[in-house]
């Protein structure tokens, strides 16, 4: 996730808890979560079925390697800035930027309808890059968080959510694409909610080449990764039902996708 909407993690509780004190108040919840064995998403990774725009056949994906890319600002002089203020309010900083965060399989999901628990998670529209039988496609995704968690352990608070994907792709040659003209878009229960070019975010082949990098976790097989996010338009965070993510490419194709959460208690 692009560290610029992570600053506003210290306003989403309005009241005025400590630090020491809501760090403790976040174990519990976090402890809370992580009993519930449904919350973990370790259900089987199941082939995701995906439609490239133009082609009426569709693509099988493997979707047990999926990864969330986080830290992904072009400016690192800024995400650095960032990472440093999220230091004062006690987040814990990466072990390297960018960073790659594994899902558990079971994670992704094309429903128009997620499951979820607790009343303060949320979406951000992501850029997919989806690398598989040799070909790659460029997608539509959220990177749905819970920003309880997000305060304690980004990554716990990812993997709890479960990571919805648009079932419409485009391929493409990365080496070719215009990826700094493509425009990021996302809305929450009609509302605009963030809008952004991604040229503010690392390009995707390096970010592949960082993932591979990492040895175990690079892309041998299918990979699905999720490669960042622009920031929010009004700088605060919204635990919205209807959420609606659109990818707009200078070839005029618009991928885009729309799902509703459901929370339980």
């Amino acid at each position: 996730m692009y560290v610029e909407n992570i600053r506003s993690i210290a306003r989403v509780d309005a009241g005025s808890l400590g630090v020491v004190r809501t760090s403790e108040r976040l174990k519990e919840h976090m402890k809370e979560h992580m009993k519930e064995e449904w919350m973990t998403v370790e259900s089987p990774a199941v082939p995701v079925a995906l439609t490239p725009l133009g082609s009426g056949a569709a693509v099988t994906v493997d979707a047990s390697r999926v990864v969330v890319a986080g830290y992904t600002g072009r400016d690192r002089a800024a995400v650095q800035r960032h990472i440093d203020e999220l230091a004062e309010i006690g987040v814990a900083p990466p072990e390297r930027v960018p960073m790659y965060y594994p899902m558990p399989p079971g994670t992704l999901v094309t429903d128009e309808s997620v499951r979820v628990r607790g009343a303060r998670t949320s979406g951000e529209a992501e850029p997919v890059i989806i690398v598989s039988g040799g070909r790659t496609y460029l997608g539509i995704g959220s990177d749905h968080t819970d920003r309880e968690l997000e305060k304690e352990d980004i990554g716990a608070s990812k993997r709890v959510c479960p990571k919805p994907l648009g079932p419409s792709v485009v391929e493409v040659d990365l080496a070719s694409l215009d990826w700094d003209a493509c425009r990021l878009r996302s809305w929450v229960d009609g509302t605009p909610y963030q809008e952004g070019l991604l040229r503010e975010l690392t390009h995707p082949t390096h970010l592949l080449e960082g993932l591979a990098a990492g040895g175990a976790d690079g892309p041998t097989g299918d990979v699905v990764l999720f490669g960042g996010t622009v920031p929010l338009l009004a700088d605060t965070f919204r635990f919205g039902q209807a959420w609606r993510v659109a990818l707009d490419l200078p070839t005029g194709e618009v991928i885009e996708h729309h799902y509703t959460v459901r929370r339980e208690n």
